[in-house]
């Protein structure tokens, strides 16, 4: 039996509400243990998380496949400010803008708080926490280590 453990930065309060989420691809990707990311279904170009219409060809249809978990620290900051009651780390916090393999740029944190600060341009595998039983992508700054789901047995 798989027990997923409890998200080291947020309250399981912040967690998706999948079903009709416009993201529900990316979370059930994340759910096997897939980076889904969409695409233009014209031209296939790489779109942002939210977008509509593809910038290329303007084409309105979008395919949500499967990429290459791994990407390089675009750029990175450190967040220092804490919400109580929804931020439950007790240290700061990266954020990094993530350029993957696939063309895609993702902004995530870390799967574990890590013990030292990752730079711009260090390597990146794309991981998952779990967040009130959702999976979410994010960085595993040992890109050695394969992708996994954060989770104890």
């Amino acid at each position: 039996m798989t027990v997923l453990t409890a998200d080291w930065l947020l309250s399981d309060t912040l967690a998706p509400q999948v079903e009709g989420d416009p993201l529900a691809p990316l979370y059930a990707g994340s759910d096997r243990g897939e980076l889904v990311l969409p695409f233009c279904a014209a031209c296939a170009l790489p779109l942002d998380l939210d977008q509509q219409v593809c910038d290329g060809c303007g084409a309105a249809e979008i395919t949500w496949r499967a990429v290459e978990p791994t990407g390089t620290v675009h750029s990175m900051t450190v967040m220092h400010r804490r919400e109580p009651g929804l931020v439950v780390a007790a240290e700061p916090y990266p954020i990094l803008d993530v350029e993957l393999a696939s063309g895609h740029r993702l902004i995530m944190t870390t799967r574990t708080h890590p013990s030292s600060l990752p730079r711009i341009g260090d390597p990146v595998a794309v991981a998952f926490r779990n967040l009130g039983g959702v999976a979410i992508p994010s960085a595993d700054l040992d890109p050695a280590a394969p992708p996994t789901t954060e989770a104890s047995s």
